[in-house]
């Protein structure tokens, strides 16, 4: 197994392996610490229905990913809840656009919770009536998410945005959609993307590498890796519609603002922390917008905003409440104007830079987000490092170099009006 010691000048280290089967593996001791915080994953999410391995194409319903997650913690003798359930360990999964995680947390019988999770994760088991079962349960799920105005607020928003990519659907598919899953495509999908050289280990706390990293190449089974091709549609640069709306059960009506980014290639470490001090510089508790915005009563404490961004795919998106959304989609048009014109005040940029860099050393405090970063490095192939060194020389300059990317004839508001009162 070849085996590497990252270090940092903020006094952490990692361990990244790479075992034979090509499965990558990160590990961060913490001693001092209680619990341990573990995923088990593979980079497949909902918007890989349509594969290629050695010249044979593959299209399978939207939503298998989703439907494969919750499939796996079934087993002939049971399923993994109730074996974590005797250890005490918490455990769950999800299901994101680009990526499946299998995850566990614990403060004591840690190794028998890693044995747990990779015998189950590779230990698939579907048959027709499983299948059938789990159909009707994903299928209120589904309906769930429909009636919900929080999730609908921002496929919508995706659905007007991409006219092509699948990241325009639902993770968990749609009713009609799921209906044509069967075992055999279960076992088609799981043999190609739980292949482990697709796959990552990522573990922080009070763990032994050395004892994980035997019990990984005791406990990975052997097989060959996988050549796996992708395969997207092309996507049009201009956004399908530029406002969208809904009515449902809201006491005041709810928004998602985005913005259509070029995502002809993933951006880097450096791009997307330049991105965020951007974001935070355009509409942060701190920016003039967010103050104007919040003394106007045009939003409230749920205004958020993210760099949404993966393979095919790259958007800004601004959500919250508003009486007024399409007031806010202006005044945000407007404020990366004057930004264009004006630059970022070099105070407010100052203390966004010194607040992310803190809170990128204080994240080393917390196991569960170690795991995520470690994760992000996996999806990427980065290193857990590379935030703190790149805040350390990234200036006004690098960020307003972002803010051509902001293209206001590239955005799509979504809005869930109340219901009327009619």
């Amino acid at each position: 197994m070849l085996k590497e010691i990252i270090t940092s000048d903020i006094g952490e280290s990692y361990v990244k392996a790479v075992h034979s089967s090509g499965l990558k593996i990160y590990i961060l001791e913490k001693p001092q610490y209680n619990s341990c915080y573990a995923i088990f994953g593979t980079k497949y999410g909902s918007i890989d229905n349509c594969f290629s391995v050695n010249g044979e194409q593959t299209q399978v319903p939207e939503g298998i990913a989703h439907f494969l997650e919750h499939k796996l913690f079934e087993s002939e003798d049971g399923d993994a809840f109730s074996k974590y359930a005797k250890t005490g360990a918490h455990a769950n999964a999800f299901t994101s656009f680009d990526k499946t995680c299998y995850l566990f947390s614990c403060s004591n019988l840690f190794y028998e919770n890693l044995e747990i999770l990779l015998s189950f994760v590779q230990s698939p088991y579907f048959t027709e009536a499983t299948v059938q079962k789990e159909q009707g349960i994903i299928g209120q799920e589904i309906r769930m998410y429909d009636d919900s105005p929080g999730w609908r607020v921002t496929f919508n928003m995706l659905l007007a945005m991409y006219k092509n990519h699948p990241v325009r659907i639902d993770i968990a598919g749609t009713t009609e959609s799921i209906a044509k899953i069967n075992a055999d495509l279960l076992y088609k999908c799981y043999n190609t993307f739980y292949n482990p050289s697709n796959m990552f280990l990522c573990i922080a706390g009070n763990v032994e590498t050395e004892k994980i990293l035997k019990m990984v190449e005791k406990g990975i089974k052997e097989s060959t890796p996988l050549e796996i091709e992708r395969v997207k549609p092309n996507e049009p640069a201009e956004v399908l519609k530029p406002v969208v709306e809904q009515a449902l059960p809201v006491a005041q009506p709810i928004f998602s603002f985005g913005y259509k980014l070029p995502a002809d290639k993933m951006p880097t470490v450096k791009e997307r922390i330049c991105t965020e001090i951007l974001l935070e510089a355009l509409a942060g508790d701190c920016s003039p917008l967010y103050k104007r915005l919040m003394e106007d009563g045009l939003i409230n404490d749920e205004f958020s905003f993210e760099h949404f961004c993966g393979d095919g795919y790259n958007a800004i998106i601004f959500e919250g409440e508003s009486v007024d959304p399409k007031k806010v989609a202006d005044e945000i048009k407007a404020e990366i104007c004057r930004i264009a014109e004006e630059g970022i005040n070099k105070k407010l940029f100052a203390a966004i830079h010194r607040g992310l860099y803190g809170n990128a050393i204080r994240g080393f405090n917390n196991v569960e987000g170690i795991v995520m970063q470690m994760v992000d490095c996996a999806m990427n192939d980065t290193c857990l490092f590379d935030e703190i060194k790149y805040l350390k020389s990234i200036t006004v300059d690098d960020v307003i170099k972002r803010l051509a990317f902001l293209d206001n004839e590239k955005t799509v508001l979504s809005i869930i009006n109340p219901l009327s009162e009619e």
